[in-house]
């Protein structure tokens, strides 16, 4: 149960302890996505020497992540609810950075999937443990600010993944281009390598990290968690398939539960089974995938096997959470802006997914761009301004909320409004000049709306509650962004002759439910958070 805490708040906010632990846990943030993102410049490389397909590539860059990296959000997210977040981070960092390291010694596809399944069960960690952490050591009224670094930090890490991927491999082969390297590693293996080297020092560095105040800024301080890596691994188990069942029978859940969940199973299969059969229908071939027991899967038939997957893991979170957390429930499933919230957060991170992962290839066939010049000049453009643009946004959006109720997600409308605008000059520009050009003011308005919907998100519910909310938002943007946007481009791209340019475009047909989503959480957060405390009291949460 949480308590009101007293008027001076036992950890100071603000002043260079804060901003020093936004740096530390910024770069983690920051090398998290180096160690995830490192592999896509890596995969023609990885292809040759180990003689694997597009569509292992796909599922080790993909699915085989994403599914584990969503999973684990949620049951670690929990544990960094209740424990000391400096040391789960530190913890997290070794883990994938040893995991990443590992990726240097495989000689095969086996252990480059074992790689990617650590790297995803280790990084899910850093945004649910990470924001409560910075949310606990600056004023409410600066979470547009820290949250902005923490978005410009994911920039930072991909466009240095380009970087040291890329200039790792090559000077490795350039060095030793005919054998006799060290340990016989090749430019590929050297280049994991060496993303993982500075994980360690991180780690150092977030072990000596001050554990805030859990609720220090709010004025809401919760008791220790007696058993929180216990209440993590009780959630594991509440939302894995047949496991979930388990829970239920301890639990005695009641007759609707089990109804709502068999049911939910039935439909999540039939339409995942429908749209495999749909979008086999939108190519005249469509090769096998993957075999397992004879069962054979075509690439949509992966696609929404994971994206089935991850729908029926937050039907069983939603469940656990109900039976296990009736306060978290109340916050989390049942407030109106918090669902908003997170709709608006998955629709348009499918688009910004969809837009990163085919944009490159976009540039070569539409103005026949050699490779590495777009890598380098799309790699250090989309870094620079996604950097910028929250840094403009975030403290943007905390002004005009200290001034207007709801007011962050003014920026958030903005963006909605204006990108797509920018999107069709971008994709139908008619020289790479022009393409560069639109996409700096493009970019710029596509990053604005992420820090306001953190802020959002952070303010919606208790801090006992603001790692696990994290999690939530990480596996909604994961089924629905990363498993949808890229995949969603690729396959409207083959059935249109390759075009890529109006295959992104057709993402916008979401823009207008953006528009109105966000409209409506405008009207309605100020009311939900002026509830937050109410709704609480009444589960009994504050006393």
């Amino acid at each position: 149960m949480a308590t009101a805490a007293p008027s001076a708040a036992p950890t100071p906010l603000g002043g260079r302890a804060a901003w020093w632990a936004l740096a530390v846990v910024g770069l983690t943030q920051a090398l998290a996505l180096v160690d995830r993102q490192v592999l896509a410049i890596l995969l023609p490389r990885i292809k040759a020497d180990l003689h694997v397909g597009d569509a292992e590539m796909g599922l080790l860059y993909g699915s085989v992540f994403a599914l584990f990296y969503a999973l684990f959000s949620l049951p670690l997210g929990r544990i960094a609810d209740g424990w000391i977040r400096t040391r789960l981070l530190g913890l997290s960092i070794l883990v994938w950075s040893a995991m990443t390291a590992l990726a240097g010694f495989a000689n095969g596809f086996g252990l480059l999937a074992l790689s990617r399944l650590g790297v995803g069960i280790g990084e899910a960690s850093v945004q649910p443990a990470g924001f409560s952490l910075l949310a606990d050591r600056f004023p409410r009224q600066m979470k547009g600010t820290f949250t902005a670094v923490m978005a410009g930090a994911v920039a930072l890490g991909l466009g240095s993944a380009l970087w040291i991927g890329g200039a790792t491999a090559a000077a490795w082969e350039a060095h030793w281009p005919t054998g006799g390297a060290p340990l016989g590693l090749k430019g590929w293996q050297a280049a994991f390598i060496v993303a993982a080297l500075p994980g360690p020092i991180l780690a150092i560095l977030l072990f000596m990290l001050k554990e805030p105040t859990r609720g220090a800024a709010d004025g809401i301080v919760s008791p220790p968690d007696p058993h929180p890596i216990r209440a993590g691994w009780n959630m594991l188990g509440a939302i894995l398939p047949g496991f979930a069942w388990i829970a239920f029978a301890r639990r005695r859940a009641p007759a609707s539960l089990w109804a709502i969940n068999l049911i939910g199973l039935f439909v999540i299969i039939l339409v995942m089974v429908l749209l495999t059969r749909w979008t086999d229908g939108m190519r005249a071939v469509n090769p096998a995938a993957l075999t397992i027991g004879g069962l054979s899967l075509t690439g949509n038939g992966i696609q929404w096997l994971v994206t089935g997957f991850g729908a029926y893991v937050l039907l069983c979170w939603v469940q656990s959470l109900r039976i296990n957390d009736a306060p978290a429930h109340a916050l989390l499933v049942k407030s109106p802006a918090m669902m908003l919230t997170l709709a608006i957060a998955a629709l348009q991170t499918m688009i910004n997914y969809g837009i990163m992962a085919w944009t490159p290839s976009f540039i070569i066939r539409t103005y026949h761009a050699d490779a590495a010049d777009v890598g380098l000049k799309f790699g250090v453009l989309s870094a620079a301004i996604g950097i910028l643009g929250p840094l403009i946004a975030g403290p943007l959006s905390d002004r005009i909320a200290a001034r207007f109720p709801g007011g962050r997600i003014y920026v958030t409308l903005g963006s909605m409004i204006i990108s797509p605008i920018f999107a069709f000059l971008v994709y139908r520009a008619p020289t790479s000049g022009a393409f560069y050009g639109w996409f700096v003011l493009y970019s710029l308005s596509l990053t604005a709306w992420l820090p306001p919907i953190y802020a959002t998100l952070l303010d919606l519910v208790l801090p006992r509650m603001r790692a696990s909310v994290i999690s939530l938002y990480l596996l909604m943007i994961t089924i629905v962004g990363m498993g949808i946007g890229p995949y969603a481009v690729g396959i409207i791209s083959d059935g249109n002759g390759g075009r890529l340019g109006p295959a992104i475009l057709h993402l916008y047909w979401v823009a207008p439910v953006l528009i109105v989503l966000s409209v409506l959480l405008v009207r309605r957060l100020p009311r939900d958070e002026a509830l937050l405390l109410e709704r609480a009291r009444a589960a009994g949460e504050v006393v």
